[in-house]
């Protein structure tokens, strides 16, 4: 017996497709509101115009009843078809519309007329319906629903096609199901058990490498699954051909902004696979989208299996006093949303304030702190993911104690590391760019091998300093980290430097009028903030080599052992850390993790030097003492008044 096929819809769309489906399949053509005959195996919700509210009461109605769906529609000139919605499955019409739009040009408004149209109004007919359009559409369409009802897999699930109906081209797009919908999510409640971790093995690509995944696996759905113009996580991408190596930018479009993020390496491809990476970090680092958040309560009434949010430091007290600052002193007594962590010292789980694991709910409402992305990072494995952002937690930490403490530290001689490809690359900064590097070993007390690095202009004109700093078991590869970084901000602001010069000259006399992240960097570009980092470029000292700074690394196989042996450490100084698994289901599906770590007591990266954060960190005093720089421990008053050059 043939499929019976339930058409839903009035116009000429609906009208081919009955006409060519009704041939060959017994066909309905009827209201969403009328009873379904129970023979149903698929439903088709076709129209001339566009009209999300048919769409939201078609995915209540057939996922309620569990049959499958497609629908086609016109919107500005385009035919959409799909997706094809299964009702045992996340990816739903609402899902892809939300795609649409927010990586479409003028999202906002887009949202606004979705918003608009939902509540009910709309068009009869989109104004490029045509008939040629339509009839190509009803093809499309026909072609679908025979591949589907013999059998065969779906080309549209968790995609959508496109048609130009004034060109009449056609083109597919993926999109992720969003994992917050409220019609298809699947997502698990966060509880304790899902935030236990149990360290696996996880085997390097090679001995030398501190990644279990290589980039030629993962660049055969990278692009595929993430960068896409109409509907994609990230749907633009810039190479800059400017900056010393390959630099490319990729725009994460958000519903308010965008947001682009850098790969930087030795290739364009290399560069573009990175950046997406960085993308899906920043995507999973925004709000919790792999568990539906349960907890929220006060820390007085949580306080035997939470975080003290006190361990993580606070801004100044006179910060929380002034005019429109933009959080409010720490209450134990008000209620707070939380997630589930994982401590590694106290092995078990630990509620942690949601605005900390989430680097976006810092501003506003009942935020108490700024928090950033710092610690967040993502891998081929959860072991690899906790590695690396232990790594970012360190490199920022070391670089903040530094400048907090103005230590002395060592200069290091780079070409004693004795490595061609690093001398290839500080050759081409001095050739190419014109700036001389500088750096300094700026291990900590835990020995984890940490630089700060400096990039001196040597031309009379652009920005005059860079700093960077980088972390890592195999100090060659934490240097290597900076250079890149480094590069990617020389040129860049040059320009701006000079037509801006007063504004940061202000910013000399007024630290607080550093407000951004650029701030912090374009302060330092100017040459009459040099004398800030006279502590360390000042002191001629002599030149170390490596193998007197620096242990040889570890030769483990087996990246869980490189990350045991860095636990170990922490937990002979008895720091905590915390991983709180930001992953979500977009990038669980090709095997990718995300996490934040939090390691109470080191020094957290702040932008803006009125949200400083180092009250309640006193180890920011005692480790210049540990480490031989100072004699008796510093006090919160002799530390470095000036905004931090970190850009």
């Amino acid at each position: 017996m043939a499929a019976r096929i339930l058409i839903d819809g009035h116009g000429l769309l609906a009208d081919f497709v009955y006409d060519q489906l009704s041939s060959n399949y017994p066909v309905t053509r009827q209201s969403l509101l009328d009873e379904v005959p129970e023979e149903t195996e698929l439903a088709l919700v076709l129209q001339d115009a566009w009209h999300p509210s048919v769409h939201q009461k078609a995915e209540e109605r057939f996922r309620g009843i569990g049959i499958p769906w497609l629908r086609g529609f016109v919107s500005f000139g385009e035919g959409i078809i799909g997706p094809f919605v299964q009702p045992d499955k996340p990816g739903c019409s609402r899902c892809a519309d939300i795609r649409r739009m927010i990586a479409g040009s003028d999202s906002q408004e887009m949202w606004e007329l979705h918003m608009r149209m939902a509540s009910g109004e709309g068009v009869l007919r989109d104004a490029w319906a045509s008939r040629a359009g339509l009839l190509q559409m009803a093809a499309l369409i026909c072609t679908e629903v025979q591949k589907v009802l013999q059998g065969k897999p779906s080309s549209l699930e968790e995609r959508v096609l496109i048609t130009n109906l004034r060109t009449l081209t056609t083109s597919s797009h993926l999109f992720s199901p969003d994992p917050l919908c409220p019609l298809c999510s699947s997502i698990p409640d966060d509880t304790p058990a899902l935030a236990q971790i149990r360290l696996e093995s996880s085997p390097k690509i090679n001995e030398g490498s501190y990644r279990c995944r290589s980039m030629d696996e993962l660049k055969t759905v990278l692009v595929k699954d993430y960068l896409d113009y109409r509907t994609g996580i990230m749907n633009r991408k810039m190479q800059d051909l400017v900056l010393p190596f390959a630099d490319v930018l990729v725009n994460m479009p958000l519903v308010e902004a965008d947001e682009g993020v850098a790969g930087r390496s030795n290739s364009y491809e290399m560069s573009e696979l990175t950046a997406i990476l960085e993308g899906l970090e920043r995507y999973c680092g925004i709000e919790p989208r792999g568990k539906r958040r349960v907890v929220r309560d006060s820390y007085h009434n949580l306080e035997n299996q939470a975080l003290n949010p006190i361990t993580v430091g606070l801004h100044e007290k006179e910060q929380y006093k002034k005019p429109n600052f933009p959080f409010k002193p720490f209450n134990p007594d008000d209620p707070m949303n939380w997630v589930w962590g994982y401590s590694f010292l106290q092995e078990r789980p630990i509620l942690v304030p949601e605005l900390l694991a989430y680097y976006s709910l810092g501003y506003g409402g009942e935020g108490f702190i700024y928090e950033t992305s710092n610690g967040c990072a993502l891998g081929g494995s959860l072991e690899e993911a906790i590695f690396h952002a232990i790594m970012e937690v360190v490199e920022r930490d070391s670089f903040l104690l530094t400048w907090y403490a103005r230590l002395s530290l060592p200069r290091l001689d780079l070409s004693s590391a004795n490595d061609k490809e690093l001398q290839l690359m500080v050759d081409r900064i001095r050739e190419v760019a014109g700036y001389d590097l500088h750096f300094y070993n700026s291990t900590m007390e835990h020995g984890i091998p940490s630089v700060w690095a400096v990039a001196k202009n040597r031309k009379s004109k652009g920005t005059n300093l860079i700093c960077a700093a980088g972390a890592n078991p195999d100090p060659v590869r934490a240097v290597k980290s900076a250079i890149y970084e480094l590069a990617g901000m020389m040129f860049r602001h040059d320009e701006k430097l000079e037509e801006n010069r007063q504004k940061y000259e202000r910013m000399l006399q007024d630290p607080f009028a550093v407000r951004t992240m650029e701030d912090h960097g374009m302060l330092y570009g100017l040459k009459e903030a040099e004398k800030q980092l006279d502590f360390l470029l000042g002191d001629h000292r002599p030149l170390r080599t490596f193998a007197e700074e620096f242990k040889q690394p570890p030769a483990h196989t087996d990246l869980k052992d490189d990350l045991q042996d860095i636990l170990n450490k922490f937990r002979q100084l008895n720091l905590q850390v915390i991983v709180v698994d930001q992953t979500t289901p977009i990038i669980k599906r090709n095997g990718l993790f995300c996490v934040k770590v939090l390691i109470p007591g080191m020094l957290p990266m702040t932008f803006g030097h009125h949200l400083t954060r180092v009250q309640g960190l006193d180890r920011v005093l005692k480790v210049p003492v540990q480490l031989g720089f100072r004699k008796t421990p510093l006090s919160f008053e002799q530390l470095n008044p000036y905004p931090h050059p970190f850009p």
